[in-house]
């Protein structure tokens, strides 16, 4: 599978880097895509965009249960989340940001307790405070399982703008890091919230190790990918 991403890309921080990225849905459609690090200034748009993109998804549905809400909480969830990992440098989106792979370098990817604080505070409302221990439960829950011993990458967050899907912008977005976890020699890890997307994650090497089942919720699929 050597070769399955062509493509040249510089690991500075500024000027935002552009890609032309081929991915395994871009060799069977025959033309590449352009992906970019995310700034700052992505952060509202990345926002809304992962929030459109889970929500219909089942681990979000189980951490806010009234549809209602779920569209505002996601949209923090996810700005509070990008904001903690465009420190490493390392979210890539397309142009249009209607795309976007959130990655943790090797020994980043254990959020701290500010961090833990920043996104609690995205659960804070009257009608899901009682909900709050079991959605730690279960975020502590696949903390224990995440691996500790080989160096890897985390692929903390990857959600495409349901307008976009299709296209093979998840593949793209995926190519830079993973490029470098095999020309590194290091492993990449994710938790899959939806069966469906296992065959997705494993066509670009990834294989399942287990399940994770949340707390009265739904079971998640923690990955593995070893380097190519």
């Amino acid at each position: 599978m050597e070769g399955l991403y062509s493509w040249s890309y510089s690991r500075a921080r500024e000027p935002p880097t552009l890609v032309r990225s081929r991915s395994l849905d871009d060799d069977m459609r025959g033309k590449p895509h352009t992906v970019l690090r995310a700034t700052g200034s992505d952060v509202p748009t990345l926002a809304g965009v992962l929030a459109r993109a889970f929500m219909d998804d089942p681990v979000a549905s189980w951490s806010c249960r009234p549809d209602g809400l779920r569209a505002g909480v996601l949209e923090r969830f996810n700005g509070a989340r990008v904001r903690q990992l465009l420190a490493h440098d390392e979210v890539w989106s397309t142009p249009d940001l209607s795309c976007a792979a959130l990655w943790a370098p090797p020994g980043r990817w254990k959020t701290t307790a500010r961090e833990d604080m920043e996104l609690a505070r995205c659960l804070l409302h009257p009608r899901l405070i009682p909900r709050l221990p079991l959605v730690v439960g279960g975020l502590v829950g696949m903390e224990r399982r995440h691996p500790r011993e080989e160096p890897h990458w985390y692929l903390a967050v990857l959600g495409t703008d349901p307008s976009a899907q299709g296209q093979g912008l998840g593949s793209a977005v995926l190519a830079p890091v993973l490029e470098r976890c095999d020309e590194d020699g290091v492993g990449a890890y994710l938790e899959s919230s939806k069966e469906r997307n296992i065959d997705f994650y494993a066509r670009h090497g990834f294989r399942v190790t287990g399940e994770i089942r949340l707390p009265r919720g739904p079971t998640m699929w923690p990955m593995w990918r070893d380097p190519r």
